[in-house]
């Protein structure tokens, strides 16, 4: 999307009026429908004001192209400040990366570095492999820059930084720097110089006119890439009835169009292989050049699924493919080939902090010719969850598209078992099933309840020392207090001697698979979807035993937890109904993390009435 474009000449006359910033605000608000912030308006007005005086010479061509805020074809990405034009020889695309920073601080993490926002130092991506990534992004996406050899080039231009110690000059992110050049305060001619070697000449052929226009697909590069990973990779194999329904799965949306538009719906509980057979069509359809994105409404699952992806390709070039439910709000219909949505229990309404958009499910049947819904509905965990089958059919309905639902039925998770699955539903008072006795031998399974978290996080520990696949998490019924300061712990026991702090801070959306992350304990929102081979499990005070029930208590949830978001609201208009909704959550949420152990899951609660009960329904056998 062009929101401001002019050339060379055109801009230092728009710079003139003394108004740029709102110039850019305006045609913003225009094109995507959002306000532009009065510091964001200071901010355009301070940088392109040393672009404007950059620009200033001669042998940069006066028609040469200039770009403000160029949003990427099908991506949520946007350059800050683009010139085009040719160097002499080839079409280029100068991309230059724009930061007002004035402090920053190196980090241990590939390509992260942080900056201060809002008054504290946040992790954010190091300039270099921002830029890079959106050159990239072209590179690799657009089939005018891929086929007519249109050359990409990225840099960085930091007009209040200095970097006097050497941060975002270090070594450190040496592989990011030589894509991506950076100067800085005092190098405004050395900038100056580096573009006139990249524009000699003007943009006689109108360059982002032609990549706007032209076709969007994965490159030839990336499609092989990501085939030959998950040809390498057994996690992604498929078995049984996962490979029929990707059969099924990917003929419908190679044969889908405008006029035969088609919704398929693959429902399946833990374990069933819903994303493993996601990440085998999505792979297949970038090999087969279409248009296609993963897409989820929480963030782990990219994360994780995109780490697993790399390969011998830096994640720049695969996380355009993994995008979250909230991007289709302002999409054109039927923009994509297919969307494959994961996690659809997921889906909500409304979109993002200003809750913007209808309703994901319809934006996305809207935007997609082929839309692909993978959902588990026993796996609500939040009061916003709106993914239904009913909801996805009716939205199908209203669209004009063709609706078939599938089953995934085998468990792969949890040992192959059924049983251990069922005898949860049972001891949890999700629903009644035969399996109310756990049969050790025949479930195959590994279930324990832990007298301590410090005994539990021991076992927990020995279990990862194999191959780094189990992990702590627990119910959300702690202050995230380490967020704001890293030196505060969350999770504390003092009759224990147990300490240890959420996972968010230190690892983001991949802590489920960091390395280093074992210290810390995870929530619902950085693993469902996920598998370990064993699970350790903290029950808070929101679940207890009493008078010979499960019962749900919504009150003990930390109030940094989204997830009861507007549970007093509801319950000041119906207590009962609020209630009941509160219990099927917090239920399956506790469900959804004893389910992510392939092998085994250990808890330990902090009500001793529910252990006590646990343990009991461990021993007892059928009455003869």
């Amino acid at each position: 999307m062009i929101i401001y474009r002019e050339t060379k000449k055109g801009f230092s006359r728009d710079m003139l009026t003394n108004n740029i910033e709102n110039i850019i605000a305006d045609q913003i608000k225009e094109k995507t429908g959002k306000s532009v912030a009065a510091n964001e308006q200071s901010i355009y007005k301070q940088s392109l004001g040393f672009m404007d005086r950059l620009l200033n010479d001669s042998e940069i061509p006066d028609d040469a192209g200039i770009l403000i805020e160029y949003h990427f074809p099908q991506s949520s990405m946007r350059a800050d400040f683009t010139i085009t034009g040719s160097n002499g020889e080839k079409e280029c695309v100068l991309i230059i990366e724009l930061k007002a920073w004035t402090e920053a601080m190196k980090t241990n993490r590939d390509g992260v570095v942080e900056t201060k926002f809002r008054g504290k130092f946040t992790p954010t991506n190091h300039p270099s492999y921002q830029a890079w990534s959106y050159a990239s992004l072209l590179k690799f996406y657009s089939a005018t820059v891929e086929d007519e050899g249109i050359l990409v080039q990225p840099c960085v231009y930091m007009h209040n930084f200095d970097d006097k110690d050497d941060v975002i000059g270090s070594q450190f992110y040496g592989h990011y720097l030589e894509k991506a050049p950076v100067f800085y305060k005092h190098d405004a001619l050395k900038l100056r110089e580096f573009i006139k070697k990249h524009v000699r000449e003007g943009d006689k052929t109108n360059v982002i006119s032609k990549i706007e226009n032209g076709k969007i697909r994965p490159g030839k590069h990336l499609a092989d890439a990501i085939v030959a990973t998950l040809k390498n990779n057994d996690e992604f194999v498929m078995i049984d009835n996962q490979k029929v329904v990707f059969e099924v799965a990917k003929d419908k949306a190679l044969h889908s169009n405008d006029q035969n538009k088609n919704v398929i719906i693959v429902k399946g509980g833990p374990g069933t292989g819903k994303s493993v057979v996601a990440i085998n069509l999505l792979a297949k359809l970038v090999h087969k050049g279409r248009t296609v994105k993963y897409v989820t409404k929480t963030a782990a699952p990219r994360a994780v699924y995109l780490r697993m992806l790399k390969g011998k390709m830096d994640q720049a070039f695969y996380k355009p493919l993994f995008v979250s439910s909230g991007t289709f709000i302002r999409e054109p219909e039927n923009a994509y080939d297919c969307l494959i949505v994961d996690e659809a229990h997921r889906l909500t309404e409304k979109s993002g902090m200003y809750k913007e958009g209808e309703n994901q499910i319809k934006e996305i049947i809207n935007a997609s010719k082929c839309s692909i819904f993978f959902i588990d509905e026993n796996q609500r965990i939040h009061l916003e969850d709106a993914g239904t089958v009913s909801e996805i059919e009716k939205f199908a309905k209203e669209a004009g598209a063709k609706v078939e639902v599938f089953e995934l039925e085998s468990q792969f998770r949890c040992n192959g078992s059924d049983g251990y699955l069922n005898w949860l539903d049972n001891v949890l008072a999700v629903r009644s099933t035969a399996n109310f006795v756990f049969e050790k031998k025949a479930f195959n399974y590994d279930f324990k309840v832990l007298t301590s978290p410090i005994e539990l996080f021991k076992l927990i520990e020995e279990k990862n020392r194999k191959n780094n696949k189990s992990r702590i998490v627990a119910g959300y019924c702690w202050e995230w207090k380490s967020k704001n300061d890293p030196s505060q712990m969350d999770i504390v026991f003092p009759e224990f001697g147990f300490q240890k702090q959420w996972n968010l801070t230190s690892y983001g959306s991949s802590w489920l698979i960091d390395s280093n992350s074992i210290n810390e304990i995870g929530c619902i929102h950085t693993c469902q979807g996920l598998d370990l081979d064993y699970v350790g499990v903290i029950i808070g005070d929101d679940l207890r035993f009493e008078n010979g029930q499960v019962l749900t208590d919504a009150g003990k949830r930390s109030k940094d937890d989204r997830s009861v978001k507007g549970y007093k609201t509801l319950a000041k208009q119906n207590l009962v109904g609020a209630n009941q909704v509160m219990d099927e959550i917090i239920k399956n949420t506790y469900r959804t993390l004893m389910t992510r152990g392939l092998k085994g899951c250990y808890i330990y609660c902090t009500d001793p009435n529910l252990a006590a009960y646990f343990k009991g329904m461990l021993q007892i056998r059928h009455q003869s």
